[in-house]
C-alpha cells in the first residue's frame, strides 16, 4: 500500500501505528467488580473514528461506564450472510513499576508498540479500524454486511459486554453467520521455508469458582483439631499440584499434525515434556490444551493472628477442554474432598468448530498473498473469549488477528505480561492481510 490513497487519504497500513498507540493510552483496566475506569471513553474514541468515514456507530452502557460500540458496515450483497469482527477495548490490570515503558504510554520503541493492551487485544482493534477506515474512505464496499463490535469486559467474562449485546441487543447480529476476532492468526516460525499461521478453532471452557471450607472457630493458643485454612490449605495443594491426564482434541490433534509434517517428525501427546521442548514459544499455549487444568488464584481467612477464623475461602480457575467438563468437575471433587464448598463465580462453555469452509480458504489466501511460506493451521486456546457469547446466536467463531512476528519473540508469554509490545511491521502486515481476507470472504 502507498502512503496516501487515490483521494490524498492516509491508507490504514500508514495510520495502524497510531491508531494502537492511541487505543493503548486510554486505560481501560478490568479489575473485575466496576472498581476500574471502565470502556466509555474508549468506546466514545472508537465510535468517532468510525463516524469519520460514514458509519453509524451506536455506543451501549450496560453499567456506568461499561460501554460497547457497535456498527453495520454495507456489503455489495446484503442478502449474503453476515461476517462479525469483534474486539474488546478492556485490559487486565498493569503495574507501571514492572514496566520498561509504562503500561499505558502507547510509546513505540525498538520497532514495537508497547503497552497493556497491545497484543489482547487493541493490536486487533486497531488493525480493524484501520483496514474499515481504508476502505470506506476509499469507497470500497466489502463483499457482504460486516457487523463491527469494540466491547467492553471481556477480561472479566464479558458479561456486560457480549454477553449483554447477545441477551439484550441480539437484532444487531442479524444475518451474521460467521465472526472472527483474537489470539489466531499469528505466526510460528519453523523454518525460513515454512511459517505457520495458527488459526483458532477451539477454546476451553471455564469454571471460575470460590472454594469455602467451615471450621469451628477458637483462640489461637489452642490445639485444634477442625482448622478450616488447614483443610482448605490441604485441598487447594492437591488441586495445584495436580498432573491433569492428557486428552487430546480433534483440534489439538489436527495441530500437532500439522507441526510434526512442518517439523519432520511425529510429534507424541503423550510425551508432554518432549513434545512441548519443540514448540519453542508457543508452548505455554498449546502445553495447556492437553489436559484439563485448574490453578488456585486467590486465598483468604481471619482478621487476627490470635484468632483461628471459622472460614476459609479459595478462588481457582478452572478450564475444561470441549467435551471433558464433566470428567473435569468429577476430579475436582475428588481432589478437594467432602469437606470443601464449591460454588461457580463465572462459568461458560468449551468451543470446536471444524477447520474448513470459505472462510478459511480466505484466511489462507490471504496470508500466502503477504506471505508465501504462509500455512495456516488450527489450534485450541487455552483461555477464552466473547466468541462463546457470540455461538448461543449460532456464529461460528475464529481466532484470526494476522500478524507475521519474530522468531524470537516471545509471543505467548505477553499475554498479561509485562513488557507487552506488538512489532510494528506486524500491525501492518496484519491490515494487509484482513484487507485482502475481507475481499475473500
Amino acid at each position: 500500500m502507498s502512503e496516501t490513497g487515490t483521494g490524498g487519504y492516509v491508507r490504514g497500513e500508514d495510520e495502524v501505528v497510531d491508531l494502537c498507540s492511541e487505543l493503548i493510552r486510554f486505560d481501560t483496566s478490568n479489575y473485575g467488580d466496576h472498581s476500574g475506569p471502565g470502556e466509555r471513553q474508549a468506546a466514545e474514541w472508537v465510535a468517532g473514528k468510525l463516524a469519520e468515514v460514514g458509519l453509524e456507530p451506536k455506543i451501549f452502557e450496560s453499567h456506568p461506564g461499561r460501554a460497547s460500540t457497535v456498527a453495520r458496515i454495507e456489503g455489495e450483497d446484503p442478502s449474503r450472510p453476515a461476517l462479525l469482527i469483534h474486539g474488546h477495548l478492556d485490559v487486565v490490570p498493569a503495574n507501571a513499576d514492572d514496566w520498561t515503558h509504562h503500561p499505558f504510554s502507547g510509546e513505540v520503541a525498538d520497532g514495537c508498540v508497547w503497552g497493556r493492551g497491545a497484543v489482547d487485544m487493541k493490536d486487533m482493534d486497531a488493525m480493524t479500524l484501520a483496514v474499515v477506515r481504508d476502505r470506506l474512505r476509499g469507497g470500497r464496499k466489502p463483499p457482504r454486511d460486516i457487523v463491527l463490535a469494540f466491547l467492553a469486559d471481556e477480561e472479566a467474562g464479558g458479561t456486560y459486554g457480549a454477553r449483554h449485546l447477545v441477551d439484550r441487543h441480539p437484532d444487531l447480529f442479524e444475518g451474521v453467520t460467521e465472526a472472527i476476532s483474537e489470539v489466531g492468526g499469528f505466526s510460528f516460525t519453523v523454518s525460513e521455508q515454512r511459517r505457520l499461521y495458527l488459526i483458532q478453532t477451539a477454546e476451553k471452557g471455564m469454571h471460575w469458582m470460590k472454594l469455602t471450607v467451615a471450621g469451628t472457630a477458637g483462640h489461637g493458643s489452642m490445639i485444634h483439631r477442625d482448622n478450616a485454612i488447614t483443610e482448605l490449605s490441604e485441598a487447594v495443594a492437591r488441586v495445584g499440584r495436580h498432573t491433569w491426564p492428557v486428552r487430546v482434541t480433534k483440534t489439538t490433534r489436527a495441530f500437532l499434525d500439522e507441526l510434526g509434517d512442518a517439523l519432520g517428525m511425529p510429534l507424541d501427546p503423550e510425551d508432554m515434556e518432549a513434545t512441548l521442548a519443540r514448540l519453542g514459544g508457543i508452548a505455554k499455549l498449546i502445553g495447556a490444551t492437553l489436559s484439563n487444568t485448574a490453578n488456585p488464584t486467590q486465598l483468604g481467612a481471619g482478621y487476627k493472628v490470635n484468632v483461628i477464623p471459622g472460614e476459609a475461602t479459595a478462588h481457582l480457575d478452572g478450564r475444561f477442554l470441549p467435551g471433558y467438563e464433566d470428567e473435569f468437575l468429577a476430579d475436582l471433587d475428588r481432589l478437594l474432598g467432602p469437606r470443601v464448598k464449591r460454588e461457580d463465580v463465572h462459568s461458560d462453555k468449551a468451543l470446536e468448530t471444524s477447520f474448513d469452509g470459505a472462510l478459511v480458504d480466505a484466511m489462507q489466501s490471504a496470508l500466502l498473498a503477504e506471505d508465501p511460506t504462509a500455512k495456516a493451521v488450527p489450534y485450541m486456546l487455552s483461555g477464552g473469549t466473547d466468541a462463546k457469547s457470540f455461538d448461543d446466536l449460532g456464529i461460528r467463531g475464529f481466532g484470526f488477528a494476522p500478524l507475521k512476528l519474530p522468531p524470537e519473540l516471545d509471543f505467548a508469554g505477553m499475554f498479561h505480561g509485562v513488557d507487552e509490545r506488538v512489532p510494528v511491521d506486524g500491525l501492518q502486515f496484519g491490515v494487509r492481510v484482513l484487507d485482502r481476507f475481507i475481499d475473500a470472504s
